[in-house]
């Protein structure tokens, strides 16, 4: 198992490296030749929710041994008792693979990188509920580099199989349970469409104790209106969106704001020139700052990942102008931070504690209501 893991650790750290080589010697030309398929596009094999009764369809699930959304770090905090909402997460890409369009389920990198995620990542909400992150035909990396068409089509098929695991979930859950959405990245963006599509306008509406939209940028006027939530006020607010984009100093979130401007929002119009949400993970609150005193604990991972080392008052966090949070000082988190001092593949890590209270108390709030 260590063998394993060091097997992964290996291979994501070259891949890092050859991604912040390349791009600072020959930018978005090379990444995009290396890493977005040649291949045609052959549609997955779609899931349909009577498949994600199967257990093996999902890295998460209440009855599922050995459950890596329950892992812990040391000096976790734990409330004195759990709350009762049911968690959905959908995982960031682990598929790096430019042989595929889209990530065969069988997979075993991309399966155990999508693990290792759900890890670190979704164990967070543990001490709210009962986390279910299902398994998908994730979009490759290289779909979100490309204007072709087949990049579109990926995300889209992606998108079909967490619908279909979604609705298993809602079918298999108390109909009167509260619900916690969350997702990074790519898992952002399918929940963000997730919202639009099965929340907005539904009674399930009324049962959202929040959406955690992490990692992926969300317009104010061309998305939330869309998405029928509005973005959380304060810290105890339910039924609310919290989203943000981690960046150290100085920031350079360019590419992705240059990105962000070509598409049209879930409203149909354009995100040209439209505020970015940013919620401060720290305190919950949008708009705002907090000291790296209030920041309760940051997860940094091992070198094997097989832990992590908890970290009070590592950073601290606060929303600027442009939408994007900054947190100060780089920090030593590993070697992944991308391009501009973007923290991305932290957003959740350098926010563990916080994040871990924050759903705690808003489900707190939401059964006391």
């Amino acid at each position: 198992m260590v063998r394993k893991f060091l097997y992964i650790v290996a291979t994501l750290i070259a891949l890092v490296i050859v991604f912040l080589l390349g791009y600072r010697l020959f930018g978005e030309q090379l990444i995009r030749g290396a890493m977005v398929p040649t291949t045609e596009f052959e549609a997955p094999h779609g899931q349909n929710i009577d498949a994600y009764a199967d257990a093996k369809m999902w890295i998460a699930r209440p009855d599922i041994k050995n459950n890596p959304a329950l892992w812990l770090p040391p000096d976790a905090w734990q409330p004195f008792a759990g709350e009762n909402a049911a968690i959905f997460f959908i995982h960031p890409t682990s598929y790096l693979n430019r042989a595929a369009w889209n990530a065969p389920l069988d997979d075993t990198e991309a399966n155990e990188r999508a693990s290792l995620f759900v890890r670190g990542q979704a164990s967070t909400f543990s001490a709210a509920g009962e986390i279910w992150a299902p398994r998908y035909a994730q979009a490759t990396f290289g779909a979100f580099l490309t204007d072709k068409p087949e990049g579109q089509r990926a995300i889209a098929a992606a998108y079909a199989d967490v619908l279909a695991a979604f609705d298993s979930f809602i079918a298999n859950i108390d109909p009167k349970r509260p619900v916690i959405l969350a997702g990074h990245s790519q898992g952002a963006l399918h929940l963000t469409r997730l919202l639009k599509e099965r929340v907005a306008g539904q009674p399930i509406a009324k049962r959202v104790v929040a959406a955690y939209v992490v990692g992926w940028p969300v317009s104010i006027e061309a998305d939330l209106p869309a998405i029928g939530l509005p973005a959380c006020a304060d810290p105890e607010t339910t039924g609310c969106i919290l989203s943000w984009q981690s960046f150290a100093e100085p920031a350079d979130p360019s590419a992705i704001r240059e990105a962000f401007d070509k598409t049209i929002g879930l409203t149909g119009l354009p995100r040209k020139e439209t505020k970015i949400l940013c919620t401060n993970p720290i305190n919950g609150t949008p708009d705002a700052a907090a000291p790296a005193s209030a920041n309760r604990g940051t997860t940094k991972p091992s070198a094997d990942m097989k832990t992590a080392e908890m970290i009070k008052g590592a950073v601290p966090a606060r929303c600027a102008k442009d939408g994007v949070l900054l947190i100060g000082d780089p920090p030593k988190m590993g070697p992944y931070t991308l391009p501009g001092n973007n923290y991305h593949v932290y957003d959740y890590s350098l926010f563990w504690t916080n994040i871990r209270a924050d759903a705690v108390r808003r489900t707190a709030a939401f059964s006391g209501r």
